[in-house]
């Protein structure tokens, strides 16, 4: 039976399992950040020093005391507008909203006038030649060629003209065996479990056809496009620390061949077609040397790992010499062509080494590329990619040539704010963008170019960032370039000797997160310093310090954001991942507008199954539809007792139907109006 740290410690109904699964319990540990951050007092006095903050950068000349930014704000709009002119943006996609949904309720709820359809379940056959599904007797062969589990950043990409063919692309981001295979009676049999646990990790891309727009999607099987990618395919190394002896390994001695992708969360689509893959908590698969470099930093431990998976691939057990540096070779943003099924996936150094929630990448009118990241740990940091070649538009070999190396060479740069901590209709904060890696060098001193983007964490530290609380999904909104941040919680923010409250950070044990809205200077992804706002301090209404976008009426009470996406009127899509644990609700997917006099109105659209949360939400709403991953459904049941039938529903002793089986299944579903 496994240990769960988190028990007995989670807030209200968020599952100990959840926690353990998914970071190694993090909250029952010191947050790895123990560097001593500045205060907003040093920062605004110009305290630092400023050989620290520039190590180096006289080109950028950044003062510790940030300029005041004087951008065009998008909140409401001027004295004497039309009442049009105040609306939110039209979007096609009416519906009335739904009530929220007690924690205990096991079903997909939507409003009025939708339906709800799944297209992907775990374990759902890719290929001509796929097994079907199987869980009674776990086999790690046929889960290569199955859909995997607990599907996380998705996408859904229209190929044709007429509607009609479509590409998926998900992440399978972590398992809970518990749950989706019977206990085994000897070792052979358990390892063969762990086998297919580590096939069930990873990306999918499946092709997808329907009868016409606004008809439903189905997958195919045997699809041109299908491809299952796995903790055991093999990714390529780009970039700086490519080649470099800290990520060298027996197995790899030129240190650009890495063997598989894990814990994979959030990500984003390019404008050039590729998908961006966020490696998050890789360091719950790895036992480590407690006392080797960045080990701390990045929460590996000599613990046994949670998944167990070094009984069966001894480079998961990174505390032998061949495979000390196994650990280095994750925590990338991975990038993969879904157009290709052949091609190699790759890992890119020059994005620096942390938690990867995710990766979004903004081009501005010069065609500079920047990609926003957040590290999904408490107290870890908001940073920015900036490529060093420009965007070519266009859809020829050369231009695609030339785009699929954007992510392999630039700048890197970690983010610090000040500011007022009351939010206001007119409360602007500014930020600076400080250097990590400039021109192919590192801003750090002490740290080589490739120790800052292996040890990424520690060459950020000593620049000091602001540390935030756990930013998660990180998106430009493409129709203003204004930049969204999802910060999902921090119960330890202001605690004991924990980092005290801030104004990008305002509340102490903060259980209920909070949306950061970035406005770049001159509107520039390239640019290094920035104004801020904070959008919306979530909770419900009647909480304390709840602020929502200066919007007075009723909203939606909204916890912990995670993944954000726009609809085609600019609106911001919310989907949450705590809510049965600080407001007793079970997550769901929310729309807020962003202008106008409804800027800040929180409406709910959807809610998904106890126990689990609501991912990668991906907005057609020309078409009438909006898609979700639901991850992690009825992840507090066992084998012989589980507590969600999502999505099939099969009655319990039910084995009327081929496949049926009374159980979850992690899946890719889709909403359409009737």
């Amino acid at each position: 039976m496994q240990t769960l740290p988190m028990l007995g410690q989670t807030h209200a109904n968020r599952s100990a399992v959840t926690c353990h699964l998914k970071c190694d319990s993090a909250c029952a540990h010191p947050a790895p950040n123990t560097s001593d951050a500045p205060s907003f007092r040093e920062v605004a006095s110009g305290q630092l020093d400023r050989r620290t903050l520039l190590a180096g950068a006289s080109a950028l000349a950044l003062s510790a005391t940030v300029p005041a930014l004087t951008p065009q704000r998008a909140a409401a709009a001027p004295t004497g507008a039309t009442a049009a002119a105040r609306r939110a943006p039209r979007t096609p996609l009416a519906f009335d909203p739904i009530a929220s949904v007690a924690d205990t309720v096991d079903a997909v709820t939507v409003p009025d006038g939708y339906r709800w359809n799944t297209i992907l379940r775990w374990g759902d056959p890719l290929f001509h030649t796929s097994p079907a599904f199987d869980p009674e007797h776990p086999d790690a062969e046929a889960q290569e060629e199955q859909f995997g589990y607990n599907n996380d950043y998705l996408d859904v990409m229209v190929t044709d003209r007429r509607g009609r063919e479509a590409l998926l692309v998900c992440n399978h981001e972590y398992t809970n065996r518990a749950i989706m295979f019977p206990p085994t009676e000897d070792d052979a049999a358990e390892a063969e479990v762990l086998r297919t646990l580590m096939a069930a990790h990873g990306m999918s891309v499946v092709d997808l056809r329907r009868g016409g727009k606004g008809r439903p999607w189905r997958y195919v099987r045997g699809g041109e496009h299908n491809r299952r990618i796995t903790a055991n395919t093999l990714f390529r190394l780009t970039g700086p620390a490519a080649g470099s002896a800290l990520v060298r390994t027996a197995a790899d001695p030129t240190g650009t061949r890495v063997k598989g992708t894990f814990g994979n969360c959030a990500g984003g689509t390019t404008p050039w077609g590729t998908v961006l893959s966020g490696e998050e908590n890789f360091n719950g698969y790895f036992r480590a040397d407690p006392a080797a470099r960045g080990s701390k930093r990045y929460g590996l431990t000599d613990a046994a790992s949670v998944y167990g998976w070094e009984a069966v691939d001894p480079r998961f057990d990174a505390r032998q010499g061949d495979h000390v540096n196994e650990p280095h070779r994750f925590g990338y943003v991975v990038e993969v062509d879904p157009t290709d099924p052949t091609s190699t996936p790759r890992k890119h150094t020059a994005m620096g080494r942390f938690k990867h929630e995710g990766a979004n990448v903004h081009i501005g009118r010069d065609g500079t590329v920047a990609a926003y990241m957040g590290d999904d740990e408490r107290f870890d940091y908001l940073y920015k990619f900036v490529s060093r070649r420009k965007y070519r538009p266009g859809t020829s070999k050369a231009a695609r040539r030339h785009n699929l190396e954007l992510l392999t060479e630039g700048d890197l740069y970690v983010a610090r704010f000040s500011g007022s901590q009351k939010p206001t209709n007119d409360n602007l904060g500014q930020g600076a963008w400080i250097p990590l890696t400039l021109d192919g060098r590192s801003m750090v001193p002490g740290f080589t170019v490739e120790e800052v983007l292996v040890y990424t964490r520690l060459a950020a530290d000593v620049v000091k960032p602001t540390p935030m609380d756990r930013c998660e999904d990180v998106q430009p909104n493409p129709r203003t370039g204004k930049v969204y941040v999802a910060c999902t919680n921090n119960d330890r923010r202001g605690t004991g000797t924990n980092p005290a409250t801030d104004a990008a950070n305002p509340r102490p044990a903060n259980k209920n997160g909070h949306v950061i809205e970035i406005t770049e200077r001159h509107g520039d992804p390239g640019a290094t310093s920035f104004a801020w706002d904070l959008f919306l301090v979530c909770g419900d209404t009647d909480q304390a310090g709840t602020y929502f976008g200066g919007y007075e009426g009723p909203v939606a009470p909204i916890s912990c954001p995670d993944n954000v996406a726009f609809d085609s009127g600019g609106n911001l899509w919310i989907s949450t991942d705590g809510q049965p644990s600080s407001i007793g609700k079970n997550d769901g997917l929310f729309r807020v507008p962003l202008v106008g006099d409804e800027r800040g109105h929180v409406v709910q659209f959807l809610a998904v199954p106890t126990g689990a949360e609501t991912c990668g939400p991906v907005i057609h709403d020309r078409d009438g539809s909006v898609f979700v991953a639901v991850q992690h459904p009825g992840e507090d049941g066992s084998w012989e007792e589980q507590v969600s039938f999502f999505p099939d529903y099969v009655a319990e002793g039910s084995r009327a139907r081929r496949g049926a089986w009374r159980g979850p299944r992690p899946s890719v579903i889709q909403v359409t109006q009737d």
